[in-house]
């Protein structure tokens, strides 16, 4: 099954076959014959076919069209009575204690819908659509019965064409989303024949016992360690060099490797310098989908270990055809690398999911040429997160939302498209001097909203690419809103979380723009409206942004908070709110920026009530990620 669900639309009348067929395909959905689709989708007078009970017997989903015309299909058949009148509306009541399904009508202009006939249904079938009090749509989920079935008794309505039109896409879209058969949170991949040599195994662990008689800079400061130290080195060159003839694109940096390391041993083990091998190793120039390297350094990672202990890591590039044609178009990014975990040292075993050539020990900083992001680790979580997160929320979700989460290389794909766009938009767009504030030399809700801008942007372009039909650009769209306001925002301390403010305001944002609502403690959001909010919030980014390339830094960082504060409250004891109430003695404005730095809290903007109870709720799965990856999801 490919990763997007293939259609067959069977139907008499060709003007429907290609509205239909022309539909899905713009949706990511590639046609197929009937008999190898994953999903059919029928005309009514079609129904009595073999094909539809041959689809069904074999847990494939099929979507009907129409009242079946020659009796009942799977428990569903057409009602004796006339055509029901009265406005189309949903059968589905979203109370406290209902179930909690997939969300069939998400962007679905109900009142642009027109009928064509009532049902009569038998269980397992329920209604999903109701008028004049009969079912005019039904779904049929059961698994024990076979593939899943949407029945719609619907079509366009003739008072709105373009509407009718638009609400009938959006409903057969989300029907083939949600009856196509979904793999069983699939990992992308088997277990890589690299990590089964011993080349590797007796690398890995002589990395391990190395890592062992590591200072916290990366030296083997006891003499007494010394000699051990150099047996560990020789093993691990050693395994370079078995591994090597697997990496010929890789020969210029693993011979390098070989050197630093000598060099690192005849020296005495004092801080290591791997600037030779680092500047060598060159991955950007190689991205190939599934190529593999191997990363050997002395560094820190990321929300992982803070020493420059040696690391170890065997992985892949993730760069599909897409990816490509994309960073090849409008997006380009030399530097962009999209990889994925096959085996690591202990420091990945934490929640870190870059290689960034920064954190490697050298004796001076050379012009970067690539940046990893492992895309498997953070779809791999979203995915575990998010999951549980629409559970304890009983947030409904779309179909093609479920499916996202369901499918570990789907996500996967989705996650570079994302990261694609983030990683180049630091460097893009109308910016004050220094974007990036790395060491937090700034207050940290500054960086908070240089990440978040790099994601509205992200989502911005995702909308604009979703309207030309790229079939990734809406999986984009989820994957930015709900990792930002359910992971993001409980993940991690409170101090200086610049990623959680990040989600916290966005989630404010729209909760208070009315497109997201807490009723009766369930979540819901009005997928129909949700992306001008985003759009509106990133606007207001972008604005602060272009205002303050003419204002001095410490205007620039006051309006950069009375931004965040107007949508979010700050902490009671803030003097940074005191100065934004009018108290402008709150803030030491006389000194150096340093002052007003110090001045902020290490939680400015605590957790609201609903995040400190989510947190609660969440934490043992939110903790559960750490040293995951696409393999172990």
């Amino acid at each position: 099954m490919s990763l997007f669900p293939s259609v067959a639309v069977v139907a008499d009348r060709p003007a429907l076959t290609d509205a239909l067929t022309s539909g899905l395909t713009h949706r990511g959905c590639p046609v197929a014959a009937p008999e190898a689709a994953d999903v059919l989708v029928v005309d009514a007078a079609r129904a009595a076919d073999a094909s539809v009970a041959d689809a069904l017997a074999a847990g494939r989903g099929v979507v009907v069209l129409g009242a079946p015309a020659a009796g009942a299909v799977a428990g569903v058949a057409p009602h004796a009575s006339a055509t029901p009148t009265g406005p189309v509306v949903s059968a589905i009541r979203v109370e406290r204690d209902t179930e909690v399904g997939e969300d069939l009508l998400a962007r679905v202009d109900l009142s642009a819908l027109a009928v064509t006939g009532a049902l009569d249904l038998e269980a397992p079938a329920r209604p999903l659509l109701l008028a004049g009090g009969l079912p005019v749509a039904a779904v049929r989920t059961d698994a024990d019965a076979g593939g899943r079935l949407v029945v719609l008794a619907v079509d366009a309505s003739a008072a709105s064409a373009e509407a009718g039109e638009r609400a009938l896409a959006d409903l057969v879209h989300n029907a083939v989303s949600h009856v196509a058969p979904r793999p069983e949170r699939r990992a992308a991949v088997a277990k890589h024949p690299l990590v089964e040599t011993d080349a590797w195994a007796g690398l890995k662990a002589a990395v391990t016992d190395l890592r062992a008689l590591q200072a916290s800079d990366g030296s083997v400061p006891d003499t007494a360690d010394h000699a051990a130290a150099a047996a560990h080195v020789g093993r691990v060159v050693t395994g370079i060099q078995g591994l090597a003839p697997h990496l010929p694109h890789d020969a210029d940096y693993l011979e390098a490797l070989v050197k630093d390391f000598g060099r690192w041993a005849d020296g005495g083990f004092e801080v290591p310098d791997f600037y030779d091998s680092l500047v060598a190793f060159a991955p950007a120039q190689h991205r190939q989908d599934g190529l593999p390297h191997l990363v050997v350094f002395p560094m820190y990672t990321q929300n992982g270990n803070p020493h420059r202990q040696v690391e170890a890591v065997l992985l892949e590039v993730i760069w599909p055809d897409f990816v490509a044609d994309l960073e090849g178009g409008d997006y380009s990014n030399a530097l962009f690398l999209p990889i994925r975990f096959l085996d690591f040292t202990e420091g990945y075993d934490t929640n870190s999911a870059v290689l960034f050539p920064e954190t490697v020990a050298m004796r001076e900083v050379p012009a970067f040429t690539w940046g990893g992001i492992f895309a498997d680790r953070e779809a791999a979580r979203f995915r575990r997160v998010i999951s549980e997160a629409a559970s304890v929320t009983r947030l409904s979700l779309p179909p093609d939302a479920a499916r996202l989460l369901a499918d570990q290389q789907l996500a996967e794909h989705t996650f570079v498209m994302w990261d694609l766009i983030h990683d180049r938009t630091h460097m893009h767009g109308d910016l004050p001097f220094d974007p990036f504030m790395i060491k937090q030399r700034m207050p940290y809700f500054l960086y908070s909203l240089e990440e978040l801008r790099c994601d509205l942007t992200a989502f911005r372009e995702a909308v604009a690419l979703e309207a030309q039909g790229h079939p990734y650009a809406r999986l984009v769209q989820y994957a930015v809103l709900f990792d930002r306001i359910f992971r993001f925002a409980i993940t991690g301390d409170r101090t200086r979380n610049y990623d959680g403010l990040g989600g916290q305001l966005l989630f404010a944002w729209l909760h208070q723009n009315g497109v997201l609502h807490w009723t009766d403690n369930r979540l819901t959001v009005e997928w129909e409206n949700v992306a001008e909010p985003v759009l509106e919030l990133g606007r207001a980014v972008e604005e602060l942004y272009w205002k303050s390339i003419d204002r001095p830094k410490v205007a620039h960082w006051i309006a950069a908070y009375d931004l965040v504060a107007s949508v979010l409250t700050p902490h009671p004891l803030s003097a940074w709110a005191r100065h934004r109430d009018g108290d402008l003695a709150a803030l030491p404005l006389d000194g150096p920026p340093k002052g007003l730095t110090d001045q902020v809290l290490p939680d400015e903007f605590p957790l609201s009530m609903f995040y400190e109870a989510l947190a609660k709720k969440m934490k043992g799965v939110v903790e559960s990620t750490s040293g995951i990856t696409g393999a172990s999801a």
